[in-house]
């Protein structure tokens, strides 16, 4: 019986094997997940890095990871025009309201079409899902935003997106999944719709509600074509993407007569302290993302379903 006993207990030498077994897939597994690291912060590091760098130096190559030669030119060159900071503020005050009201009327629109007491959900999901796939084209859209009195206002950000198809179809999906119980005990208790979606939806909808604002808000952040086409005479409501876009252009249009060999050969010179395209399109690229990756930490533990628990009682 003893030796049966001893028998079955795991012997020291498979304990071993299995303790080396695990430390070679722990170092296998930490390996590839620093390579994936490296590999994905790289692009962003490599800009910041020639963002930070000389602009002439940068042309002579190997710069990876940090700046051969720091400067902050860059960025002076960049914002060294005031209207950059006025077209900053006009450009949060997009993200923030066009952000809000959108979130706010497409959760609105979703759970309307989720109703099943709506006669024409299906027709309106419909509808809605057309516009996917057709579109009437930039003159028309330009005709319409100009009939409706929009040019040159600010309300050109907000309106014409007000409805995002795809947000929409996110948030119903998110609604359907509520328990049913939660709508008809408020329905029971005397609630009408508009307080049910304020009350009852809109909390337990947070976690998709968080995401889609965080897609609306990259969106209306990094947006400018719809500047081009109908602010561009209006100083007063340019974005802060627009107004880089200008940079970007004003300093290709200067530095084209410049080639590499000449910023090369006049390194040494006061020709070194000037800018070139690749430093402004990489600091364009940094003060464009920056305030994007300063507000995604706080909105990525909404991302996780979990605000279920505990609304339905037994």
């Amino acid at each position: 019986m003893a030796t049966a006993a001893t028998s079955s207990k795991p012997r020291k030498a498979d304990r071993i094997s299995s303790s080396r077994e695990d430390q070679i897939f722990d170092i296998c597994n930490y390996t590839f997940l620093v390579l994936l690291m490296v590999v994905t912060l790289y692009p962003f590091l490599n800009t910041a890095a020639i963002s930070l760098n000389q602009a002439n130096d940068t042309i002579r190559g190997g710069i990876y990871f940090w700046p051969r030669l720091f400067t902050l030119d860059n960025y002076a060159y960049v914002f060294k025009e005031a209207s950059v900071f006025h077209a900053t503020m006009i450009s949060v005050l997009r993200s923030l309201i066009g952000t809000a009201v959108t979130v706010f009327c497409s959760a609105m629109v979703a759970y309307t079409i989720t109703r099943q007491d709506y006669v024409l959900r299906k027709f309106v999901t419909l509808a809605f899902i057309l516009t996917m796939y057709f579109n009437g084209g930039l003159i028309p859209n330009f005709l319409l935003i100009r009939e409706l009195g929009m040019l040159g206002t600010f309300s050109v950000y907000i309106i014409p997106g007000l409805i995002g198809v795809f947000n929409l179809i996110i948030i119903r999906s998110f609604i359907d999944g509520l328990p049913e119980s939660i709508l008809e005990s408020a329905r029971i208790d005397g609630a009408g719709d508009f307080t049910t979606f304020i009350k009852i939806v809109l909390p337990l909808c947070v976690p998709v509600l968080a995401t889609v604002a965080l897609f609306t808000a990259v969106y209306q952040w990094n947006s400018w074509f719809d500047v081009f086409l109908y602010n561009s005479s209006h100083q007063k409501l340019s974005t802060l993407q627009y107004e880089l876009q200008k940079i970007l252009q004003n300093s290709n249009a200067s530095l084209s007569a410049r080639t590499a060999s000449d910023a090369f050969a006049n390194a040494d010179n006061e020709a070194a302290n000037s800018v070139t395209p690749m430093a402004v399109r990489a600091t364009m690229t940094i003060v464009a993302s920056v305030p994007i990756i300063i507000v995604y930490p706080f909105l990525q533990k909404y991302f996780v379903k979990g605000m279920m628990v505990g609304g339905v009682k037994g």
